[in-house]
């Protein structure tokens, strides 16, 4: 990779801080921005790209969909982030049927460029409390479970991509090889 430098979109999840952390460790540059920024000042901060954080709340986003809709940058979104990029598209969210933290196996679809390398099935650390429940236009389906129909998807064309598991928790199987993937998205882009 080159130097990158990869914003982390704080929605007031407690994986934020860790999101970071897991970005610096890969040896790319990392900062924590505000939700409630102008896309304008994102891009004077001339990232190569966004991972959107996870957070307690769908209510508690700032301006993070306008961010999804307008900027012209790769993004991630991670748990919250995922159903924020969903909704922000046109997609569909609803509670999920099981809430809180646990272990899923994951089955791999469509492995595409942000799921290279992880395999027919991966372990992963995920919350359902929140799920995506329907797939934007445009979007297709990257993986599941049988927890979740829409374990993770990707823009058609646009550099967006979402998982509802948390790559950046040692819990989860090859999360560092996920969060590679999308480095590289963002330095091919």
């Amino acid at each position: 990779m080159s130097d990158l430098k990869i914003l982390v979109v704080n929605n007031y999840g407690q994986f934020c801080h860790l999101i970071h952390r897991a970005v610096r460790d890969l040896d790319e540059e990392s900062g924590i921005i505000a939700n409630t920024l102008s896309n304008e000042e994102i891009l004077a901060m001339e990232p190569d790209g966004l991972i959107i954080s996870g957070g307690p709340s769908i209510d508690r986003i700032g301006r993070a969909e306008e961010m999804v809709q307008e900027l012209d940058l790769p993004i991630l979104g991670i748990c919250l982030g995922h159903q924020l990029i969903a909704r922000a598209c046109g997609g569909e969210i609803a509670t999920g049927h099981k809430g809180g933290y646990a272990a899923v196996q994951v089955e791999i679809i469509d492995e595409d460029e942000i799921l290279k390398g992880l395999g027919p099935s991966t372990s992963v650390w995920a919350s359902h409390a929140d799920e995506v429940t329907g797939l934007p236009p445009d979007f297709v389906q990257l993986a599941r479970s049988d927890v979740c129909e829409i374990e993770a998807m990707r823009h058609k064309t646009r550099p967006l991509f979402g998982v509802q598991w948390h790559p950046e928790v040692s819990h989860t199987e090859k999360g560092d090889e996920l969060l590679l993937n999308f480095f590289r998205v963002c330095d091919e882009y």
